[in-house]
């Protein structure tokens, strides 16, 4: 039987010495929060069972912004140290009772699946595992006064990273032992185990996996992001007359209306111009490749599923929406009092902040079957960054 795995994101820390006025946690790469791209590669991993989150108790709105529309359990505050933030989050995992544990650092946003799967073979091999580097430079060891007073080996010198991966129930009550003993000092989760006696073993971490503290760490960062990420462009076009109904889905919200839209699922015009836009970007085909209106279970879908279905296939690829923008054309009904209720809709299903959404709506100035009210339109542009392959460098 599978161990069950669950990984812990700390996210409790202060640090504001990379700058940009807010923990760094909640700065952005490439318009993307630190946060939400550390969470990420455990949310999408098929080991992981949950995602638990610790977060500064001043923070729960820049948490709740920086992770719109992510599958997450409730997050939980912290304490004054690291070590107490850890300990809240295992408390919060207790009644899960995984048997494995992968705690993460947020100001890491670049750990992969496959680091993630290491870490989770070798928790099951050892108990406790941490992922570590090679010392390529040498080390020297000084006084207070910077003189130097020793060359170390650095043969047998590691670099330390997370996610660092335990038995649970061994590193709760490593750090419930701590806690008792009055001990808080520890760096990480390693020494302390390693201080309760377990044998802490490593395996093969990622040079890219860098922890972003200082302003120079987030320019690096955002150079190595840009490089390895390519922005696309898609184009959606959809069009639906009107029938007989009281209301219309457009943007995924239900209006009055005196009329409905006619099609074979809900007709949401928006959704599907964004589906359209979103698959274009992707040079997959378009909506009705995948959701052919032949085929009778896409009767009256409701058009949140094809979007969730365009989404998914961004992030199976290891890409990510950057932004989206629809443009309705009708002459009733009103668009203008529903703009942010749509906005808030399409970005949660595509997981994204509402400020990545725009919503506009213009009449066809009564020309037209538009101008008649026979039936409207909606135009969508999607902007995505996927990672840059081998073909695309030649």
């Amino acid at each position: 039987m599978a161990a069950t795995v669950a990984a812990l994101v700390v996210a409790a820390g202060r640090g504001i010495r990379s700058g940009g006025g807010i923990p760094k946690q909640y700065r952005r790469l490439s318009g993307v929060p630190v946060v939400r791209m550390s969470l990420g590669c455990f949310l999408e991993h098929p080991a992981i069972l949950h995602v638990q989150t610790v977060i500064h108790p001043d923070d729960a709105g820049l948490f709740r912004d920086a992770t719109t529309g992510l599958d997450l359990a409730e997050p939980v505050c912290g304490g004054a140290t690291r070590q107490a933030s850890v300990l809240a989050g295992l408390k919060a995992l207790e009644a899960l009772k995984p048997d494995l544990v992968l705690v993460h650092d947020a100001a890491r946003p670049f750990a992969s699946s496959v680091l993630v799967s290491r870490a989770i073979d070798a928790a099951r091999t050892s108990g406790a595992a941490i992922p570590a580097l090679p010392v390529t430079d040498t080390v020297k060891s000084v006084d207070a006064n910077g003189t130097v007073t020793s060359t170390l080996e650095r043969a047998s010198l590691r670099i330390v990273q997370t996610p660092q991966a335990f038995a649970f129930d061994k590193l709760i009550a490593a750090h419930r032992r701590a806690a008792d003993a009055g001990r808080d000092d520890f760096p990480d989760d390693a020494s302390l185990a390693e201080w309760a006696g377990l044998t802490v073993t490593t395996f093969e971490g990622d040079a890219e996996n860098v922890k972003l503290t200082r302003a120079e760490d987030f320019i690096r960062a955002e150079a190595l992001h840009s490089t390895v990420m390519e922005t696309r462009t898609g184009f959606g076009f959809d069009v639906h007359s009107f029938t007989d109904g009281d209301h219309v889905t457009l943007g995924g919200v239900r209006i009055p209306h005196s009329h409905g839209l006619s099609g074979h699922s809900d007709a949401d015009v928006g959704l599907h111009a964004l589906v359209d836009a979103i698959l274009g970007a992707l040079a997959e085909g378009d909506i009705g490749d995948h959701f052919p209106p032949s085929d009778p279970k896409w009767k009256g879908a409701t058009s949140d599923r094809f979007l969730r279905f365009a989404v998914d296939r961004v992030k199976q690829r290891k890409g990510r929406i950057v932004h989206l923008d629809l443009t309705f054309v009708c002459e009733a009904p009103k668009i203008g009092p529903h703009r942010d209720a749509m906005r808030a809709r399409v970005a949660e299903i595509a997981g994204i902040s509402p400020d990545r959404v725009g919503v506009k709506a213009t009449t066809n100035e009564k020309m037209g079957f538009i101008g008649k009210r026979e039936g409207m339109v909606a135009y969508a542009n999607a902007t995505i960054a996927l990672p840059r392959t081998d073909s695309d460098a030649g």
